[in-house]
């Protein structure tokens, strides 16, 4: 797990990167987050009936799980610490407010919004210490005081129970090889209130399926039927868990 993880995107060479090779064409992450897209947005036409939430997303970055959900949610606002990343998310058009926050100190303010809201937060949970992850659900909690003020979306890019954790002692060493229990995601929703109401995977077969092109459709197909079942969740690459607060 890193330590720095505030600190890797600061550079406007690391915000370059991550936005033109982690998402390039024909990428894991890419076939990831369309799937993803598809099941947020069908998520939020079933779960907001009444009226459409306003969608606040954590360590928004580049504004990816904002780009997910254009047209489906009332308004946006995204929030992260690195200059860097709210300026790409300008760039690219993102249709948000977007704010940076401080990296450590207390728990960010949340911009004042009326109504139902989704809070998202996408790859910060795997590599970022705990405290991290305990401050962007304590972020959430402060959004979403009750079981009746909308849900929550958090995402684990390593799955500890996927095809990707066999190859986790040839990582040893690497500080960007992290992963996490499903029990671990629980556990820290769970300290702030919140309970797993529903479990999504997005992908089965691990990265390196889809840097091979004889492999590639494989894996994509596969991968794109597997979604369609909570069940496979158990052992999937890739999770998004949603979260309700505990009705007390």
């Amino acid at each position: 797990m890193r330590t720095d993880y505030a600190e890797v995107f600061q550079s406007d060479a690391a915000v370059d990167k991550y936005e033109r090779v982690v998402y390039a064409p024909e990428t894991y992450s890419t076939a990831v987050s369309m799937r993803q897209r598809a099941f947020l947005r069908r998520l939020v036409r079933r779960e907001f009936t009444a009226r459409r939430p306003i969608q606040h997303d954590f360590a928004c970055g580049t504004g990816r799980a904002i780009k997910l959900l254009h047209g489906v949610v009332r308004a946006a606002h995204g929030y992260d610490v690195s200059a860097q990343m709210l300026a790409k998310a300008r760039e690219a058009g993102v249709y948000a407010k977007l704010h940076q926050v401080a990296e450590d100190g207390p728990v960010p303010e949340p911009a004042t919004t009326d109504g139902p809201a989704l809070v998202t937060v996408f790859r910060l949970l795997l590599n970022a210490p705990r405290d991290v992850r305990d401050r962007a659900i304590a972020f959430a909690a402060q959004i979403l005081p009750e079981a009746e003020s909308g849900l929550l979306v958090v995402e684990n890019h390593g799955n500890r129970s996927s095809l990707r954790h066999l190859r986790h002692r040839r990582n040893r060493g690497n500080n960007w090889f992290a992963e996490l229990h499903h029990a671990e995601v629980e556990q820290l929703l769970a300290r702030h209130g919140f309970e797993v109401v529903d479990r999504r995977g997005f992908a089965v077969f691990p990265p390196g399926a889809y840097r091979r092109d004889w492999l590639r459709p494989v894996a994509r197909r596969a991968d794109d039927l597997a979604t369609r079942s909570s069940h496979l969740s158990a052992v999937a690459t890739d999770v998004l868990y949603v979260a309700r607060r505990i009705p007390k």
